[in-house]
């Protein structure tokens, strides 16, 4: 059941949502022998929020329970304001601009492996765990050196789960080489059942808990509602056009549309139309057919290496936009730019993929691999 991460014991912080995944992350790498520390990080669940909401009371009180079972410490840690910056801020701004984020993967970005990662350097931790679906492997460079276990002697790889139905290597792709090396993914050699199994078997308090689907700051998961609620002034109603630009309806705020979309633009003509295109600068929301969603590339900002080695040419992989897509057989162009953060690229498929959204993220695989990914432009 129990697989050994690292050839010794080590001082680690496990990133406790109060749910089974993380639960259980933490209980192996306590059975393995390591000095677990349990954090859960306060970040904008409002006493409001659904009581499944990974950063809610309730939440805090079930990791704090699953700790005090396992016989580990736990603390809650306040991120919010960071998390306001960092993920709601970015997420209101771009529903702004008629995009649509996905504000998990700027969490793990910018709060779990970068803030979270410094405070538990600060507690003298060697490693972050959390509960993601997915594997990292480490490859020695020099076989020869004296130092196999130096960092700098390594290169590690963000592997998919081997559940495939869970993997969640597609919201870990910003990670570079100095995250995963301080990263443990305890459950990325198991599957959901098997998780639920160990929880059981362990007698944790969260065994039977359901997982929430919801984003933890949006309550109820009424993104309308949000929006309205976030930026009042900016919501303005405009013209539902046509791809002629004709006329066809009214439209409450571009913010409350995204590409695909066929809820609230009505049938045209005798037939059902989706969201085609959001004009911000015209606050006009355009339909039209359902073949009208398929294109055959995508430009992405933002692009990043796990290996932080830029490709020198083009690069073919299988490409995901968005979470829940299908790998796509692609051909990815850099654009290098001045900073590692303006890095560009053209992502050009062999099918036309539909419905590819701005704000959501393209992500490169090669076989079970990840090697990248950017925000989609």
């Amino acid at each position: 059941m129990i697989k050994n991460f690292t050839n010794n014991s080590k001082k680690v912080v496990v990133a406790m949502s109060g749910g089974v995944d993380s639960s259980v992350a933490a209980a192996l790498l306590k059975e393995q022998g390591h000095d677990v520390i349990g954090v859960t990080m306060g970040l904008s669940c409002s006493s409001k929020s659904s009581d499944r909401g990974c950063c809610s009371f309730s939440a805090a009180a079930d990791a704090k329970k699953v700790a005090d079972s396992l016989g580990f410490p736990h603390y809650t840690l306040n991120f919010k304001d960071e998390f306001r910056h960092y993920v709601i801020d970015n997420f209101i701004e771009e529903y702004k601009n008629g995009r649509t984020p996905n504000p998990c993967i700027r969490c793990n970005q910018f709060i779990k492996f970068d803030l979270l990662m410094k405070k538990a350097k600060e507690l003298g931790a060697d490693y972050v765990a959390t509960g993601h679906y997915a594997r990292r492997r480490r490859e020695i460079l020099n076989p020869k050196s004296e130092i196999l276990n130096n960092h700098q002697n390594s290169n590690y790889k963000l592997l998919k789960g081997k559940d495939s139905k869970k993997d969640q290597s597609y919201v870990l792709y910003t990670m570079n080489q100095e995250a995963l090396a301080h990263t443990l993914f305890p459950l990325g050699d198991l599957t959901k059942q098997e998780v639920r199994k160990i929880a059981r078997e362990l007698e944790l308090p969260v065994a039977e808990k359901e997982e929430s689907q919801e984003i933890c700051f949006v309550e109820e998961d009424d993104y309308g509602r949000f929006i309205r609620e976030a930026i009042p002034k900016t919501v303005k109603p405009g013209d539902i056009v046509d791809k002629a630009g004709k006329v066809v309806g009214r439209h409450e705020g571009i913010a409350f549309y995204t590409i695909g979309q066929r809820k609230g633009v009505g049938a045209h003509q005798g037939n059902p139309k989706y969201v085609v295109a959001i004009d911000r600068g015209n606050n006009q929301i355009v339909i039209g057919d359902q073949e009208d969603l398929l294109a055959k590339e995508l430009l992405a900002e933002q692009v990043s290496f796990i290996s932080e080695k830029l490709p020198t040419g083009h690069l073919e992989v299988a490409a995901k936009i968005r979470y829940n897509a299908a790998e796509a057989k692609a051909v990815v162009y850099l654009e290098h730019g001045a900073k590692n953060t303006e890095h560009r690229a053209r992502v050009v498929f062999e099918k036309p993929q539909k419905a590819i959204t701005p704000g959501q993220s393209a992500v490169f695989y090669k076989g079970d691999e990840v090697v990248g990914g950017g925000i989609i432009n």
